[in-house]
């Protein structure tokens, strides 16, 4: 005889929208909590077809199965069989459908299924030559249209950027000048929300781990990349004018005035790692110091309380005194 368990699982298929949506409920409610989960991971392969059936449906199936999904995918196993299942491709393409009451959530669903490496290769589109990136493409051009809002449900993609770009194949799709991925996701440094701008700044710093191949690339965007990266660890102060001469016009008329700080220091550890990537470089050094790029570093490091930040700031500063054959002499000190 069936368990109740089982039958509650076979209502999920029922042709009665009351039952399938009373069935959904409770699959959601268990999905909540650890012993639900475990049992529920018993009839994964059951569980999750249907719930991906039900995804779908309308708002009132979809969104209570949609986050029973995002629970189950907190679990690594769980996720690793969505992502065998091509969950992937189901949640792109309901992401895209007109009408989706469920965009927020199949983000998320995203997130955590690209935390697997095939998960990843997934979203890639990898071993598909002719669809290879298209997922990609289409989240970056979400991630930068939509709104800027409270609750924005593209938000979490910065996320899922930090993700793939943890994979030497996402960081060179993200890098290729043809596709000009990166230029678009920085420019969304900017945005007021917490969530893109760790997104932004964890994923140009993935990216800056191509920098001994893939440099010229990098630099390529400069004129974004060295704002995004240097703003949030010039520290609080506002710059002389003789500091300022030595700057691109969008540094210097940035440290001019007053500006809101980056308060995160997760964010500035992340810009400070990717600066020091570049840095190894010797041509890295270079565009550093033609930005004046170590003045900067020098007045942040004064403002700069938190040690974790700290370290990182003299990891740079220990490796541009080493590499001292494109060194430039320091400048007076900022107002």
């Amino acid at each position: 005889m069936a368990t109740e368990l089982e039958e509650l699982i076979d209502f999920l298929t029922a042709p009665s929208p009351p039952v399938k949506k009373a069935a959904v409920d409770i699959v959601r409610g268990l999905t909540g909590s650890e012993d639900g989960l475990h049992s529920l991971s018993n009839y994964a392969n059951t569980v999750l077809s249907s719930l991906s059936r039900l995804l779908s449906d309308e708002k009132e199936v979809s969104e209570p199965a949609a986050e029973a999904l995002v629970n189950l995918s907190q679990n690594a196993g769980l996720a690793a069989k969505m992502v065998e299942m091509g969950m992937i491709k189901i949640a792109m393409d309901l992401l895209y459908k007109p009408g989706s009451s469920i965009t927020r959530l199949l983000v998320m669903l995203l997130v955590n299924l690209t935390q697997l490496d095939d998960g990843i290769s997934s979203l890639l589109q990898i071993g598909d030559d002719k669809m290879q990136g298209l997922y990609v493409m289409k989240l970056v051009r979400s991630f930068c249209r939509s709104n800027e809002t409270n609750d924005d449900p593209f938000d979490h993609v910065g996320s899922i950027l930090v993700n793939i770009s943890k994979k030497e194949e996402g960081r060179k799709m993200l890098l290729d000048p043809k596709r000009g991925l990166l230029k678009q996701i920085i420019r969304q440094f900017d945005s007021s929300s917490p969530l893109r701008k760790k997104g932004v700044s964890g994923t140009i710093r993935n990216c800056c781990f191509e920098a001994e191949n893939q440099l010229q690339n990098l630099l390529l965007i400069s004129e974004f990349l060295w704002p995004a990266l240097l703003l949030p660890v010039a520290g609080n102060k506002i710059y002389s004018e003789q500091d300022t001469s030595k700057m691109p016009l969008e540094l210097g008329s940035a440290l001019s005035i007053d500006r809101e700080p980056v308060k995160d220091p997760e964010i500035r550890v992340q810009a400070l790692e990717a600066i020091y990537l570049i840095a190894l470089q010797e041509a890295g050094r270079r565009a550093l110091w033609s930005v004046n790029g170590p003045r900067i570093l020098q007045v942040g490091y004064e403002d700069e309380e938190d040690p974790k930040v700290m370290e990182a700031y003299e990891q740079i500063g220990s490796l541009l005194v080493h590499g001292n054959e494109t060194e430039e002499p320091s400048t007076n000190s900022s107002k």
